[in-house]
C-alpha cells in the first residue's frame, strides 16, 4: 500500500520557511517532492514555490497533461497519498471558499449565453467565448506579440483579395473535399495545433477530437496540449481517425526523437516542426492578466496600499513568461534546414560549425518515415529552402494557430506570404503542400487562401474559443460554419470544386476597404 500523509506533515516541507530545502506539493490527493525539479522548471521555481506545502490541483491540472509528473519526476518523488482527513478537508475548502468576482462573472455570463443554434459565424462563436472564458483563459487565448498589429493584420489581409467570379456555371452539385498530405478531408481545413484547452472547458483537447471525429476533419495536437498525445488519440471515435502531432523539438535530440517515436506508435499521421517558436515571444495581455485579477481581489477586499508597497513590488519579478511561455523553454535554437542551404548562406558559417548543426531536416527523416510539415513559414526564402530540403508540406504561419500572431511583430500576414510564393515562385507548389493558418474567420477567407495555391488552411483560436462555449457541440456548429460558407462561396464563383478554385478567381488591391472593427 502506497504510504500517506496528512496535511501536517506536507505543510512542513515548505521551502519559503525552511531554507530551501525540502519542497512537496500536493496535485489530485498525492504527494509529490518536487525539491530537486525547481531549478529545472521551465517557468521557474517561483510559481512553484507558491504552493509549496499545499494543494496545486487548480493551478497544475488545466496547464499540463496528466503524465508529465510520470515523465518528469522519478518514481521515488512520488511520495504517496494525501490522508482521507486530509483530501476530505481540501474538498471542503473548495466546496467552501469563497468565489471570486471573476468567477462570479463566469458564472453569470454562462447562465446569460446564447443558445448554439443562433451562432451563425465564427464571430459570433467567439463573442460568447470571450464573455465565458475565465480572465486568464481570454488573455492566453487572445493574447498577441506587442502591441498586436500583426494579429489584427493576419485578418486584415483578407480584406485586400477580392474575387473574379464566374456565371451561367451550373452549380448544382458542389464538392469543397480535399485531400491533405493524402488524407480526404471534406472541406479544405483542419484543426491547427494549440495549446491548453482545458483552460478553457474541462475536457479540453477531446473536445476538439471528438468534434473533429464527427465532423471527418484533421485535428493537429499541440506539444503543448493540456492532455497527452496518449489521452487525445484514445479519445477518437475510431482508430483510423487522422490525427497530426505539432512538435516543439527539444534542444535534446534523444527526447525529442522519443517525442516522435511515441506520437508515431499512437497512430499520429504526420509531424508538423514548429520552426517560429524558438523563444518565446512578448505577449503582454497574456502576462498582464495576473495584474488584473489581483487587482479585482484587492477592489473587492478593500486593501490600500501602503506607502513601502512600491519597493516591495520593484524588488518581486515579474512572469514574462505569462501563462505558457515556459513551456519553449527548452526548444532546439539551433534548427537548420540541412546541408543543402543556399551558397550565400553557407559562405557565412564555419564549414565544421555548418555539419555540426544543419542536420534538422536530415535527423527528424531518420527519426521517422511520416510526412514532416514545416510548420512557420515565414518568407518566400524559407518556403523555397523548404522545397530544397525535401519536406512533404509547409505551413505559412507567424505563429497563428496557437493563438494567433504570438511571436514576432509586423512579420508579414500569411496570405501575403502565399500571394509572394505565388507570384515570385509558384514552382514552389509543384514540390510540396503549402498550408496557411492565421486570422481565417470565414469561409471566403479559405478559398481565398486556395485559389492562391493553399491545399488547406488552419483554424487555432475559432476552435479553441468553440470548445471553450460549448465544448464539443461547438466544435461541430464551427465546421458546420465554414462547409456552409465555403459551398456558398464556392456556388457564387462559378466553382464545383477545389481544382477549380485558381489564381485568376482572386486579385490583390491596393486600396483598402472600410472595414468593421475586427
Amino acid at each position: 500500500m502506497p504510504q500517506s500523509y496528512t496535511l501536517q506533515e506536507v505543510g512542513q516541507h515548505n521551502t519559503s520557511r525552511d531554507a530551501r530545502s525540502s519542497c512537496w506539493v500536493i496535485i489530485s490527493n498525492r504527494v509529490y517532492d518536487v525539491t530537486d525539479f525547481l531549478p529545472e522548471h521551465p517557468g521557474g521555481a517561483k510559481i512553484i514555490l507558491k504552493y509549496a506545502g499545499r494543494d496545486a490541483t487548480a493551478a497544475y491540472e488545466p496547464i499540463h497533461p496528466p503524465d508529465a509528473l510520470d515523465k518528469n519526476l522519478p518514481p521515488h518523488k512520488h511520495l504517496g497519498l494525501l490522508d482521507s482527513s486530509g483530501a476530505q478537508k481540501l474538498q471542503e475548502e473548495r466546496e467552501t471558499r469563497q468565489k471570486t468576482k471573476d468567477e462570479i462573472r463566469v458564472e453569470q455570463a454562462q447562465a446569460r449565453k446564447t443558445r448554439i443554434n443562433q451562432i451563425l459565424s465564427l464571430r459570433d462563436m467567439e463573442d460568447v467565448a470571450l464573455k465565458v472564458l475565465s480572465h486568464k483563459a481570454m488573455a492566453y487565448y487572445s493574447s498577441a506579440a506587442d502591441d498586436e498589429i500583426t494579429n489584427t493584420e493576419n485578418a486584415r489581409a483578407f480584406s485586400r483579395f477580392f474575387f473574379h467570379p464566374r456565371v451561367l456555371r451550373p452549380i448544382s452539385q458542389v464538392d469543397p473535399s480535399t485531400s491533405i498530405l493524402g488524407i480526404k478531408s471534406p472541406i479544405p481545413i483542419f484543426v491547427s495545433g494549440a495549446a491548453l484547452a482545458k483552460l478553457g472547458h474541462p475536457l479540453g483537447e477531446i473536445n476538439i477530437t471528438r468534434g473533429a471525429g464527427r465532423t471527418n476533419i484533421i485535428q493537429m495536437v499541440s506539444s503543448n496540449a493540456s492532455l497527452s498525445p496518449s489521452q487525445i488519440a484514445a479519445g477518437r471515435l475510431s482508430p483510423s481517425q487522422p490525427l497530426f502531432f505539432q512538435l516543439y523539438k527539444n534542444k535534446d535530440n534523444a527526447i525529442a526523437a522519443q517525442r516522435v517515436r511515441e506520437v508515431e506508435e499512437l497512430g499520429y499521421r504526420a509531424i508538423f516542426l514548429t520552426v517560429d517558436a524558438p523563444v518565446s515571444g512578448n505577449r503582454e495581455r497574456d502576462i498582464r492578466a495576473p495584474f488584473v485579477l489581483e487587482a479585482q481581489e484587492r477592489e473587492a477586499e478593500a486593501i490600500s496600499r501602503q506607502p513601502d508597497d512600491v519597493e516591495k513590488e520593484v524588488e518581486g519579478q515579474v512572469n514574462f513568461y505569462g501563462t505558457a511561455g515556459a513551456l519553449l523553454q527548452h526548444m532546439d535554437l539551433d534548427m537548420t534546414f540541412s546541408e543543402a542551404r543556399d551558397v550565400i548562406t553557407r559562405k557565412l558559417w564555419d564549414h565544421a560549425i555548418y555539419t555540426i548543426l544543419g542536420q534538422t531536416i536530415p535527423w527528424l527523416r531518420k527519426v521517422t518515415k511520416l510526412p514532416i510539415v514545416l510548420k512557420g513559414i515565414q518568407c518566400v526564402a524559407d518556403a523555397v529552402l523548404a522545397a530544397e530540403a525535401g519536406v512533404d508540406g509547409i505551413l505559412l504561419s507567424n505563429h497563428g494557430g496557437k493563438p494567433c500572431c504570438r511571436q514576432l511583430e509586423y512579420s508579414l500576414p500569411p496570405l501575403e506570404v502565399l500571394y509572394k510564393i505565388r507570384q515570385q515562385r509558384p514552382d514552389v507548389f509543384d514540390k510540396l503542400e503549402v498550408y496557411i493558418d492565421g486570422g481565417v474567420r470565414r469561409g471566403t477567407d479559405v478559398l481565398k487562401a486556395v485559389c492562391l495555391g493553399a491545399k488547406a488552411v488552419g483554424l487555432g483560436r475559432p476552435f479553441l474559443y468553440a470548445q471553450s462555449a460549448y465544448g464539443e457541440a461547438g466544435v461541430i456548429q464551427a465546421v458546420r460554419i465554414l462547409q456552409r460558407e465555403i459551398v456558398l462561396g464556392m456556388r457564387l464563383m462559378g466553382a464545383t470544386n477545389v481544382n477549380e478554385l485558381v489564381p485568376e478567381m482572386v486579385e490583390r488591391v491596393n486600396w483598402q476597404p472600410l472595414l468593421a472593427k475586427m
